[in-house]
């Protein structure tokens, strides 16, 4: 390690290359990744590095050096999407309906090839790095629950490291952001049952359909009017069902939709104003109005000195130019975020964004990216684990 950045040989490039195609074409969808995670072991195996399984299709491998001090988490989401594919790619999926469209296939790939770099100066290293191949991403609560099932345990792991592969921005490219990094998202039903009756009579009735417009008017003025403008919130009304014809009233609407905010106390507030906005339709119209709202991710918050180590680190590495610092947070969200709440985190991006070639945005049947950028991504991955370690013995 006398050269002051890790570099990743072309050979093992490579490598990492075959890994991320064939997991391409073999994509499984969340909590069903179980080909996903027996490729992984046998890659771990045919490299002899010892690794343990948590959940059903979860794996941890610990790459400790001779020399007790820090532990320091990597991460990588493994599943996939229900999407058909339309890349025309030689290596497409081969599961109908199923595709890598938000490049899973990708981080799998770059944390394996980190794993494999790290082991090769294992003896070398002051501390232990943990790298979780992670299901179900795209589901609910996959990362909380592998947290219960002990993955930032034995040992106690102090903080954590997240990438997202990124078509907003140029490739090659870093994107990092200070404080709030993308947003909670929590999903809600809202049950209003009314009075059926006859359209010629309204008078009788009590219209479940009126209720719900008012109920969606009062949610889209509230996120203007209820909270500062200059923290965003979303509330995003997805899905209606209600009605049965033309001239009847309707008795009762569902309403689903989810909400989005930068911080946990914004989303204790937007929950609170969501049931005021609903006992007050009760009210005024003599219905029942049932909410039912289940928290989901929470946000991811970059920790600060880990942030800041981390743009030293991607600047000598990749030179300054290529470290971009992100204007705004995205409203997208990711369970990461069950990670940074738990211990300081970093989560990153990494620009595939290549000029004067077709973009298309996570989940797009027509998602692609050049593989040469995995070697940019395994190579960040090592040497901030690296730094964060040797930082951890120099205090």
């Amino acid at each position: 390690m006398s050269n002051p950045f890790v570099k990743v040989e072309n050979e093992q490039v490579e490598g990492v290359i075959q890994i991320r195609r064939h997991l391409h074409q073999y994509p499984e969808l969340s909590f069903q990744e179980f080909q996903t995670a027996d490729y992984i072991k046998f890659i771990l195996q045919e490299w002899e590095i010892p690794y343990q399984s948590i959940g059903e299709t979860g794996v941890l491998v610990d790459i400790s050096g001779k020399e007790s001090g820090r532990a320091i988490g990597l991460r990588a989401d493994i599943d996939a999407l229900p999407i058909h594919e339309q890349t025309d790619l030689s290596y497409s999926s081969k599961h109908d309906q199923v595709m890598h469209a938000c490049g899973h296939d990708g981080h799998t790939a770059i944390l394996l090839g980190a794993v494999y770099e790290l082991n090769k100066i294992k003896d070398e290293l002051p501390g232990t790095v943990r790298c979780i191949f992670q299901p179900g991403e795209e589901a609910d609560g996959a990362a909380k629950a592998l947290i219960e099932q002990g993955a930032l345990s034995n040992p106690e792991i102090e903080a954590m490291v997240g990438l997202h592969l990124w078509p907003h921005l140029p490739f090659g490219t870093v994107g990092i952001k200070y404080g709030g990094m993308t947003a909670s998202c929590d999903d809600f039903k809202i049950t209003i049952t009314g009075k059926g009756g006859h359209s010629a009579r309204p008078h009788q009735a009590i219209d479940a359909i009126t209720i719900a417009v008012s109920i969606i008017q009062s949610l889209q003025s509230m996120t203007v009017k209820r909270f500062n403008p200059v923290e965003p919130v979303v509330i995003h009304i997805g899905k209606i069902h209600g009605g049965e014809a033309s001239n009847v009233v309707a008795s009762t609407v569902v309403l689903e939709g989810t909400a989005r905010a930068m911080n946990n106390s914004l989303r204790g507030e937007i929950y609170q104003e969501v049931l005021k906005v609903c006992r007050a339709a009760e009210l005024q119209w003599e219905a029942r109005v049932e909410v039912d709202y289940a928290l989901g991710h929470p946000p991811i918050v970059n920790n600060e000195a880990m942030t800041r180590q981390f743009e030293e680190v991607a600047s000598g590495l990749l030179g300054e130019e290529k470290v971009i610092s992100l204007k705004e947070p995205s409203m997208g969200a990711d369970d990461f975020g069950y990670f940074s709440v738990k211990v300081p985190s970093i989560y990153f991006r990494l620009g595939i964004h290549k000029e004067n070639e077709p973009v298309y945005d996570l989940h797009h049947s027509k998602f692609q990216f050049d593989d040469s950028i995995l070697k940019t991504g395994v190579e960040l991955y090592v040497n901030y684990a690296l730094s964060f370690l040797l930082d951890g013995r120099e205090k």
